[in-house]
């Protein structure tokens, strides 16, 4: 049943003349200071495209030619191509023939293969490059960068693809079978269509975690953007050339969001009425079944596998002497308050923005909404630059303190926030807020007292899912935390520098340990929206 969510649509009959502008005047106040929050925050989000902008007007369009158009911004770039082309590619193939398998046919044990899928998530990717190195030495370069990042980042497009595999209606591949289609027919033109909107969100993803990704490929020496402006970084703090660097990634960006926008299309693909009630039949496989169950077998041992022996073997050799509780305990400890504080941060900041889009939807909250979102898909190293220089130049006493890590963790983590906030507001009926100032109550109360509290099961997932991004993030903690503060995530980094891969295995567990509940909360989430 559908429902008119604004609140302000129409008025309570007032009881006398006095009360008319007061109580208009009361009902618009939260409105306008709604949109004036969520303005402060679209602008905040601005602050890193707006960085940008200011130094390449700053530095002077010729210092910008020396050192944007020079061989190594070239050898960068090529790099960052031939990664993204294979892949994506590699990762859209594997994810499409998984789901497919465990939507779609009669392979045993399908719900165990499906979790398994999922299940890498909760391996950072800097994770499972220190467990490929620690295998074989000798990883290196493309190649490997290529491996890795599939079975990193894979499960970000099977999981899409999976929930819209379960949305599909299975009438349409009935009809297209009676006309004539065989098996394959049916997939590629029919099934296939219809996942491209799971298809560019999932390949988006992968792509832009590849643009950001540091840890991963300085441990198999690949150079990327994210690895040389950190290098630049470190060598010399705001330099013009990691500035510069930072600009080019920010332009790769936006042509991935401008091409995924592009590929995505116009087409619709909601069904007109309640289509088929029965689930999809699943296919026999018959004789195939042995090489089919080996494809999420082998994926399990290489994706879960590998990092667990790796880290059970460095374990082993460490003993008990490495779980020391005044470093482990202490980045423990540390990475929680930040990852806690970051994210119930970063929620209520995204709370104004999230209740104007589906209470008072319109071409501005639009925009805002945007402002909210883009900040999402930067890298965390330009962020990190970009509030490095602004703090050194401008707020000085601001630089590598908790306030400004903190302030980097809100842009980083707005959309995650916004997601779960955005759907909560969403299931919360606005004739409540509505019957709530009926009864007396101003329109900020009756949104704190009745839509927050029906929220909160969205506002403590949000807080959950940024807070367990939080928990692995490495590239803006290394260059913003205070002098002192280590998170597993840092700590980890710092010892596998040294090549202490010893000692570096407890941070790597805890960073898995707390990473399984936003596998399993994905996992669920995705299971609920295909209505299962």
């Amino acid at each position: 049943m559908l429902q008119d969510n604004r609140p302000f649509a129409s008025e309570f009959a007032p009881v006398n003349g006095a009360q008319i502008g007061g109580g208009l005047l009361r009902r618009r106040i939260p409105h306008l200071s709604v949109v004036a929050f969520a303005t402060l925050i679209a602008a905040l989000s601005l602050v890193p495209l707006g960085f940008i902008g200011w130094v390449t007007v700053e530095v002077g369009w010729h210092t910008v030619e020396e050192l944007v158009f020079r061989p190594r911004v070239g050898e960068l770039l090529v790099n960052t191509v031939l990664l993204e082309a294979l892949t994506i590619p590699l990762s859209l193939a594997l994810a499409v023939t998984l789901a497919w398998l465990t939507e779609r046919t009669d392979i045993p044990f399908p719900r165990i293969w499906s979790w398994l899928a999922v299940a890498p998530l909760a391996v950072p990717a800097f994770v499972h490059s220190y467990a490929w190195v620690s295998l074989v030495p000798g990883m290196r370069g493309l190649q490997s960068g290529v491996f890795v990042s599939v079975l990193a980042y894979y499960p970000f497009l099977y999981l899409p693809v999976a929930a819209a595999l379960r949305r599909l209606d299975p009438a349409i591949e009935d009809a297209a079978a009676s006309l004539g289609l065989g098996p394959w027919g049916v997939f590629f033109r029919t099934v296939l269509p219809q996942l491209r909107l799971a298809v560019c969100g999932g390949s988006l993803l992968i792509a832009l975690h590849l643009l950001s990704e540091y840890g991963l490929f300085v441990m198999i020496r690949f150079d990327t953007f994210a690895t040389a402006i950190v290098d630049q970084f470190q060598s010399a703090y705001n330099s013009p050339a990691a500035n510069m660097l930072g600009g080019v990634l920010v332009a790769c960006c936006l042509f991935l969001l401008g091409l995924e926008i592009l590929l995505r299309g116009n087409e619709r693909y909601a069904r007109v009425g309640s289509g088929s009630a029965r689930p999809a039949d699943r296919r026999r496989l018959g004789w195939f079944v042995v090489p089919a169950i080996l494809l999420p077998v082998a994926l399990a041992v290489l994706t879960l596998g590998v990092p667990l022996v790796t880290l059970g073997r460095w374990l082993y050799l460490g003993g008990a002497d490495i779980w020391r509780l005044d470093t482990v305990g202490n980045a423990f400890l540390q990475t929680i308050v930040l990852a806690v504080a970051g994210g119930v941060l970063a929620t209520i900041a995204a709370a104004p923005m999230a209740w104007l889009s589906v209470r008072a939807p319109g071409r501005f909250q639009r925009v805002l909404e945007a402002c909210h979102y883009y900040v999402g898909s930067l890298p965390g190293v330009v962020v990190a630059l970009a509030l490095v220089t602004i703090t050194v130049r401008v707020a000085l006493p601001l630089y590598q303190t908790f306030a400004t890590l903190l302030v980097a963790y809100v842009l980083l983590f707005l959309p995650r926030a916004m997601v779960g906030l955005r759907a909560s507001i969403a299931q919360a009926p606005v004739e409540l807020e509505r019957a709530a100032m009926g009864l007396g109550r101003t329109p900020a109360q009756a949104v704190r007292q009745i839509t927050m509290r029906l929220a909160a099961p969205g506002f403590a997932a949000s807080v959950a899912l940024s807070a367990l991004g939080i928990t692995n993030e490495l590239t803006a903690t290394l260059m913003l935390s205070p002098n002192g503060v280590e998170t597993l995530a840092t700590k980890f980094w710092s010892l596998t520098s040294e090549i202490d891969y010893v000692s570096a295995a407890p941070y790597a567990v805890m960073m898995i340990v707390l990473s399984l509940p936003l596998t399993l909360l994905l996992y669920v989430q995705s299971k609920r929206t295909a209505g299962q």
